[in-house]
């Protein structure tokens, strides 16, 4: 009897140490992660004129509101989206002229990023991209401890291809947000064709601002296995709050992606309705794109005018210029105008970079009267 109290005693004790053993490595983790800085957000600034996210203001709000009330009339939020994503799916796939089979979805591009780290890549993996590139990108590499390797921007904000792909020797795949963010920097096709055709490994090219650029890859991936391809509805479409991204890629990775990593629901019922809807009205969202263009040339061009910035080009809703030392003076000068803009200070060769977003030409206006002022 005294034997099995023993056992008993002896298999209690050793319970309680895995618990206090599990309990310490929880906490160093914890300890860990507590480290990192994450994604910073920009700060909501009740009131101002928002030019700090990159946001896609020049869509009507009442535009937005109409698909909404047309969405909710298309589905009945009590029931899980049952072949809902398949849908969309079938949309996407007919709006960018490439097989369903190779298109895939995801709540916002983010979460598309972060499940491909997650489940792609260990602390081995070496993955080539420019610096700066999307920081939330950078941030979950440090999460998940996948080492990258940057190339630097040129005093200018481009990058040489030739010495991009000299790096790519050590590389197990490549991240190129294209057009960089917050740069605005785009390869030419060429370029980018060349990096696809010489790199052996996976390639993902981010191309969340891509309708505000001068071409897409998307037609590339048909023939390159290694090229993923990752779109969004938050900045073309102006669906930011919705949460809609999706990706191309060849036909087997999309099977297993979409299939076995993604969530069973990665989308809820009135998003899928409202991107439908949204790309049934892709013509009348298009329009809007040469007129970004042409307030972006506009916004350049004032701001050189100045000749006491450094302002670089962009193929993006947004324009990067460098104040130098007087970037949290301007930066605090328009915000007290109720303006809010983003500032980034120290990228590459440049110290006071800040980044405004293109916005509507009446929201332009009055930031380039506030820089005036």
């Amino acid at each position: 009897r005294n034997i099995n109290r023993c056992r008993k005693l002896t298999k209690s004790l050793q319970g309680s140490k895995e618990e206090v053993r599990l309990n310490k490595e929880f906490q160093k983790k914890l300890n860990e992660l507590s480290k990192l800085t994450g994604y910073e957000k920009p700060k909501k600034i009740s009131g101002s004129l928002k030019l700090d996210s990159n946001e896609n203001f020049v869509i009507a709000k009442q535009f937005q509101l109409d698909l909404i009330d047309a969405a909710k009339k298309r589905c009945d939020i009590r029931e899980y989206p049952l072949g809902g994503t398949e849908k969309l799916v079938s949309k996407l796939a007919k709006y960018l002229k490439v097989p369903s089979n190779t298109v895939g979805v995801g709540n916002g591009s983010d979460q598309i990023l972060d499940l491909f780290l997650a489940n792609f890549c260990t602390r081995k993996t070496r993955i080539l991209t420019s610096d700066p590139t999307f920081a939330f990108f950078e941030e979950r590499c440090k999460l998940y401890g996948v080492k990258i390797t940057k190339v630097q921007f040129s005093e200018e904000m481009t990058l040489d291809v030739d010495q991009f792909l000299s790096k790519s020797k050590n590389a197990d795949l490549i991240y190129i947000d294209s057009p960089n963010n917050p740069t605005g920097f785009q390869f030419s096709k060429n370029d980018i064709q060349k990096i696809i055709k010489k790199f052996n490994g996976p390639i993902i090219v981010d191309e969340a601002y891509g309708e505000f650029s001068d071409y897409s890859v998307v037609n590339l991936v048909r023939n390159n296995d290694n090229l993923i391809v990752i779109k969004t509805f938050s900045k073309a479409f102006g669906l930011a709050g919705l949460r809609l991204g999706y990706f191309v890629a060849n036909k087997r990775f999309t099977d297993v992606f979409s299939r076995v990593i993604q969530y069973p629901y990665p989308l809820n019922s009135l998003a899928i309705e409202v991107g439908i809807l949204a790309l049934q009205r892709s013509k009348q969202v298009s329009s809007i794109f040469s007129l970004i263009k042409k307030e972006r040339e506009r916004v350049i061009r004032n701001l050189r005018s100045y000749d006491i910035f450094d302002v670089f080009d962009s193929k993006a809703n947004y324009v990067l210029f460098d104040a130098k030392s007087s970037d949290s003076r301007v930066y605090n000068a328009l915000a007290e105008q109720g303006i809010s803009i983003r500032k980034l200070g120290k990228l590459g060769k440049h110290s006071g970079c800040l980044r405004v977003t293109i916005g509507t030409k009446e929201m332009n206006s009055k930031f380039l009267l506030a820089i005036r002022d």
